[in-house]
């Protein structure tokens, strides 16, 4: 009888810490190839930045950087809805508190962006920046590596923007940054 409680209880509890959220990868994946997004990965080495340009500082934290994970929404005034509904999503997986810390926040509910992190302080494995403009749609950017810091973030961002990437890898992303 003792096992019986035992096992009921041990299954309940596992019940319990199951949950259904929804992760950005999780979002990512399950919309990659819809309609009206767009996807792109960004590894370092497509970066071509002239690393004997980098500082010794830039150079380490081009190191903790492993890849990027662009996804993109492109709105469609005929879908109004569904661009709210897909926008909602990703600002509650967002608000998980427990897995995204919010850095920084600008702008209202019609456009804005924000930068959170997953990890902690001093060992950041994600950065997120959400971007959204209502007439255009929004862009969520995964950054992933080992060890990033939050101080380095936007050192990183800095670095990206040097990069030579490609123009026709980020075009399709040209009318929803405008």
């Amino acid at each position: 009888m003792k096992n019986l409680i035992f096992t009921l209880l041990l299954t309940l509890l596992l019940l319990i810490s199951c949950t259904n959220k929804s992760s950005l990868q999780q979002y990512f994946v399950s919309n990659q190839d819809q309609p009206n997004f767009v996807s792109v990965d960004v590894s370092p080495s497509i970066l071509n930045l002239d690393k004997a340009k980098l500082s010794k500082e830039e150079t380490t934290v081009l190191a903790s950087f492993e890849k990027m994970n662009i996804l993109a929404y492109k709105a469609n005034p005929k879908l109004k809805l569904r661009y709210n509904i897909e926008k909602t999503k990703v600002v509650d997986i967002l608000k998980d508190t427990v897995n995204y810390h919010q850095l920084i926040k600008i702008g209202s509910g019609a456009q804005g962006a924000s930068i959170s992190y997953v990890g902690d302080e001093n060992h950041i494995n994600e950065f997120v920046v959400f971007g959204n403009k209502k007439e255009n749609g929004f862009v969520i950017a995964r950054i992933l590596g080992r060890d990033m810091k939050p101080e380095n973030a936007m050192l990183l961002f800095s670095i990206l923007q040097k990069s030579n990437i490609e123009a026709k890898q980020l075009e399709v992303f040209k009318d929803i940054m405008k």
